[in-house]
C-alpha cells in the first residue's frame, strides 16, 4: 500500500487534531498536533490525546468524529496528515455514524455560513433568488436569539446551575464550515427525496448573536404548501441536531455550552420507500427542534 494510508517517513502518521466549543476550552486550545503508528485509528488517536490533555477525557461518551471533513466511526483508519475534528455536542440531537456518501449534485439551494448579521428580510431575498413561475408556496422561518436558557451540554451542568436564573445576553455560535456545508448538502438532498423539495436555503449565522436577533433562516419554495411547510420544519429539525454547529449561551458572568451529542443521519431514513418517496409523517425524535413553538 502506499505511504499516503498506510502512514508517513519511518512508519509515523501524523495528525492534526480540531477541538471545538467545550472541548475546545477543556483542551486549552483548538488543534493538538499527533505522531501515531501506522495503521492507527481514530480511537488511537483519542487515546493519544487525552494523554497529553486528560481534562477531555470525561467527553468521551458525547463525542463524535469526522476525519477530513466526513463524519467516520471511531474504528476508522487515520491516513498521513489527515485532519481529524472532534465534534462535542451540538445545539441539538444524538445517533450513530452516518454512511459516508459521495458528493451531492448541484441543486437550487443556497446553504451558507455568515459572519454578518441578517434580519427577517432575508427570507424575502432567500424566496425571490430561489422561487420560480411554478412555485406557488414559500415558507420561510428565522430562529431568535432568547432570554431563556436552553439544556445544558453534557459536562456544562455545574456552570449552567451557577449561573441559574440569569439571562441570556447573547448566543455565541462556533462551526466546524467543511463539515457544516456537507451535512446541510445531505439534508437538502433528505428534503428533497422525503417531500420533493428542490428549492431551498439554509443560512446560519456564526460568531455573536444579540438577544432577539436572527441566528438561522430557512425558506423552502414548492408549488404547493403542504411539501413546503413540511420540507422548512425538516430542514431546521435536521440543522439543528445534526450541523457541527456549537452554541454557547452567554450571561453576565460566564456562559454555557448547549445542546447533545451530534445525529450523523436522519433517524427514520429506513421509512422511505424504495423510490426515495417521502414517508407522510415528519421525522422526529430527541434531536427534533423545538425552536420557534414556545
Amino acid at each position: 500500500m502506499s505511504e499516503e494510508t498506510t502512514g508517513g517517513a519511518g512508519g509515523v502518521v501524523r495528525v492534526r487534531v480540531r477541538l471545538f466549543a467545550r472541548l475546545r476550552e477543556l483542551a486549552g486550545g483548538r488543534e493538538v498536533l499527533l505522531e501515531l503508528p501506522a495503521g492507527a485509528v481514530v480511537e488511537d488517536a483519542w487515546a493519544a490525546l487525552t494523554a497529553q490533555r486528560p481534562a477531555v477525557a470525561p467527553m468521551r461518551p458525547h463525542t463524535r468524529f469526522a476525519v477530513n471533513g466526513r463524519y467516520v466511526p471511531v474504528d476508522a483508519p487515520l491516513p498521513d496528515g489527515a485532519e481529524l475534528a472532534c465534534i462535542p455536542p451540538v445545539s441539538g440531537g444524538s445517533g450513530d455514524v452516518p454512511d459516508d456518501g459521495g458528493p451531492a449534485p448541484a441543486r437550487p439551494r443556497i446553504l451558507e455560513l455568515r459572519a454578518a448579521a441578517f434580519d427577517a428580510s432575508i427570507v424575502a431575498d432567500l424566496a425571490a433568488r430561489l422561487a420560480t413561475d411554478q412555485d406557488g408556496a414559500v415558507v420561510g422561518f428565522i430562529g431568535r436569539t432568547r432570554i431563556t436558557a436552553g439544556a445544558p451540554a453534557p459536562g456544562e451542568e455545574a456552570e449552567a446551575a451557577r449561573l441559574a436564573g440569569v439571562p441570556v445576553d447573547a448566543l455565541e455560535y462556533e462551526a466546524h464550515e467543511e463539515l457544516v456545508l456537507r451535512v446541510l448538502d445531505e439534508i437538502a438532498d433528505e428534503v428533497e427525496r422525503r417531500f420533493g423539495v428542490t428549492r431551498l436555503a439554509i443560512v446560519h449565522r456564526t460568531g455573536r448573536v444579540p438577544l432577539g436577533d436572527a441566528a438561522v433562516a430557512i425558506v423552502a419554495v414548492s408549488p404547493h404548501r403542504a411539501e413546503a411547510f413540511d420540507a422548512a420544519e425538516y430542514a431546521m429539525d435536521e440543522t439543528k441536531a445534526r450541523a457541527p454547529i456549537w452554541k454557547a449561551e452567554v450571561h453576565a458572568g460566564g456562559h454555557v455550552w448547549v445542546g447533545a451529542p451530534a445525529r450523523s443521519g436522519p433517524e427514520d431514513d429506513p421509512a422511505a420507500d424504495a423510490s426515495g418517496t417521502a414517508p407522510a409523517a415528519r421525522a422526529s425524535g430527541p434531536g427534533a427542534s423545538t425552536e420557534g413553538r414556545s
